[in-house]
């Protein structure tokens, strides 16, 4: 049995197809002067190819996937036009006498090398699509076939050591029934693809490439993030009853998609979702969020050579808010450092990048970047129900510096008389243990607070959850984490203001009827997971959640808290 990184839920099993991808192997061999206007010539006929090619995939992909998947490729595009990769290639050609295939494949190889040293998984991902605009400038300068995947003429699990987006994009996907991959990570082009599509899909499981040959039968169980390979007829049997009742649940959920999550006795909860694009905003609504509890801003900066400007990011916030239609759109602002560097910013060294220079940090630091943003924020607030949400808050004294530049740039939209909503909200994140305790002092400076579960957790434990040593003692179920949590929703209610929480734990199933009795306010998810936690809503009583929340806060141990949850029977 085998994990890796769940991209995609949902139950498949079936043959496998291995994808083997040959290596292209290139000789550093040196030319004659008189053959360098030849390369150049190859180099150029060979990029034109690769454009043309490229145009006809999006066009193909826009009939399958959303434009922003299908946009995907406008980027790959761009990267082949952009005239300063082009210039460093030919300099390599003309002073090196290199050819033009060895010169492509040095230079590509070159910025996935820089990109591969951020240590960040999205970035990281950015490297696979740099990988297959290389791959394909080569095959068609060496006048090599290109992998066509159309071809698949029966119901398969694709097994490949990755896939591109351009390889993702030409699967006749009647016949995929998922796919697995070696490489890769939730937030990849393909991943993306893969959830659109509701195909399910694991990647990052090493090497499973070496594990399975084509002939395999598999089972691909995208709900508990496990692979089985030639299983027997036992376990066969199970996932097949199990696939059933998995698309049985979610066709009987798809009835409290267009329902508000209101308990038995009245109680009515805001349930959002946590987002990173227009095209998760669409999606988002398509599952039936009433709001957007936390739109992640910080991928805006992340995928690009240089800062977005003023006007970049107003046209995407004003976006966001037309498509919402006046319903709230929480948008955070930049949130990075941590595990997501942006190369062109020249971060730090630091012993422990989680405990640095991250977050509203940076934003002090650099308030013209703040500033930036927080004009375009209150320019998109005109046209609809905007939010400003600041990450990782630890003092009053923030907040105030924070209040300030909103001001600031407040007074700057009146002078030049734009307009803007001059009552838009100020929230904060609560994800430090300091936070958390001084809730209450911190309420009255704010008009609401969005829990993050997942650094609040990681902050209080002093628990890395990434590091497999102790990954098994990360645990939001903890006394201590229910405890603070207990606090800050209790601080904001009495001041008559709200709390709201977009950490994974506010999409833990096993977890809503708790967060329902303690009186949080606002569930943000992700979306896939919101028909599910309306049901648990509207299926409850907010008295009785209540019971249940003052027994577990008595509890001393995750043990007895589990022992409760799964035993109360509402």
């Amino acid at each position: 049995m085998i994990s890796g990184i769940l991209a995609s839920p949902g139950i498949a099993f079936g043959k496998a197809l291995l994808l083997e991808t040959e290596t292209i192997l290139i000789k550093k061999t040196n030319i004659d002067p008189i053959n360098i206007e030849y390369e150049i010539n190859q180099l150029s006929q060979a990029k034109v190819k690769s454009i043309k090619q490229l145009k006809n995939i999006q066009k193909t992909s826009k009939k399958i996937f959303s434009k922003t998947e299908a946009d995907i490729f406008s980027g790959h595009i761009m990267i082949l036009e952009d005239i300063e990769l082009e210039k460093e290639i030919i300099t390599l050609i003309k002073t090196q006498y290199q050819t033009a295939a060895f010169a492509i494949e040095y230079i590509i190889s070159k910025q996935i090398k820089k990109i591969q040293q951020i240590k960040n998984t999205y970035m990281q991902n950015r490297a696979v699509d740099i990988r297959d605009i290389g791959n394909r400038w080569l095959r068609n300068l060496l006048n090599l076939k290109t992998i066509d995947l159309k071809n698949i003429k029966e119901k398969v699990i694709l097994i490949a050591h990755d896939l591109t987006p351009s390889q993702t994009a030409q699967i006749n996907f009647q016949y995929i029934q998922g796919f697995i991959t070696n490489v890769g990570g939730e937030t990849a082009h393909t991943s993306i693809m893969a959830r659109s599509l509701e195909i399910p899909a694991i990647v990052g499981t090493g090497n499973i490439t070496t594990k399975i040959t084509s002939g395999d039968f598999i089972i691909l169980d995208g709900i508990n993030n496990k692979i089985f390979i030639n299983p027997d007829e036992h376990i066969i049997h199970t996932f097949k009853i199990r696939k059933k009742t998995y698309l049985n649940q979610k066709n009987k959920l798809k009835k409290f998609i267009s329902l508000p999550a209101i308990t038995i006795d009245n109680r009515k909860i805001e349930i959002s979702a946590n987002v990173s694009n227009i095209q998760d905003i669409i999606n988002a609504k398509k599952y039936g969020a009433e709001s957007i509890g936390l739109y992640r801003t910080e991928f805006l900066f992340m995928e690009r050579t240089n800062l977005p400007s003023e006007e970049e990011q107003f046209h995407e916030y004003k976006k966001a808010a037309i498509i919402m239609q006046h319903k709230p759109v929480i948008i955070r602002t930049m949130d990075i450092g941590g595990d997501k560097e942006i190369p062109y910013m020249n971060f730090p060294k630091e012993e422990n990048p989680f405990l640095g220079w991250r977050a509203i940090r940076i934003s002090l630091a650099k308030k013209d970047i703040l500033i930036t943003q927080l004009l375009a924020i209150l320019r998109a607030s005109h046209f609809g129900k905007l939010r400003i949400l600041f990450p990782m808050i630890i003092s009053i004294e923030e907040i105030h510096e924070l209040k300030h530049e909103i001001q600031k740039a407040k007074y700057i939209l009146h002078q030049k008389k734009i307009p803007f909503d001059k009552d838009i909200k100020i929230g904060i994140m609560i994800e430090t243990p300091s936070s958390a305790i001084i809730a209450h002092s911190l309420i009255k400076e704010v008009d609401f607070f969005s829990i993050g579960t997942n650094d609040l957790t990681q902050y209080t434990l002093a628990v890395d959850r990434r590091n497999d040593l102790i990954s098994h003692l990360y645990n939001p179920m903890s006394p201590s984490i229910l405890k603070l949590i207990k606090n800050v929703i209790n601080a904001s209610h009495e001041e008559g203001k709200w709390t709201g929480m977009c950490g994974e734990f506010a999409g833990n199933e096993k977890a809503t009827i708790l967060l329902l009795g303690m009186g949080l306010n606002e569930f943000s998810m992700n979306a896939s997971f919101i028909p599910k936690i309306k049901k648990i809503i509207r299926t409850t009583t907010f008295k009785k959640a209540q019971e249940l929340a003052n027994m577990v806060l008595k509890q001393n141990t995750h043990k007895n808290i589990m022992q409760l949850l799964n035993s109360y029977i509402l």
